[in-house]
């Protein structure tokens, strides 16, 4: 089964490009939605939140959001879906 992992940003965001070296150094499948681009992804991105805003970088790992996590908070998250 492959693993659900978001992340809602946009190229020119240096957290959104940090993330996505963090998901790619430890080897994670993922999916860069990049909110500017495509306006299918902001909407998504903007449904997440009461505010209606783009509110990037997002990720959601599973069914958890994540607003600009730590890397201990966006490791806790991927190994709780792990089941470690």
């Amino acid at each position: 089964m492959k693993e659900i992992i978001k992340l809602y940003g946009t190229d020119r965001c240096h957290k959104t490009q940090y993330y996505k070296t963090f998901f790619e150094t430890c080897h994670l499948d993922y999916a860069f939605l990049d909110v500017e681009t495509n306006d299918a992804f902001a909407d998504e991105l903007r449904s997440l939140y009461e505010n209606g805003k783009l509110n990037f970088p997002t990720i959601t790992v599973g069914d958890k959001k994540l607003r600009n996590p730590s890397d201990k908070e966006l490791n806790k998250s991927i190994a709780n879906l792990h089941g470690r």
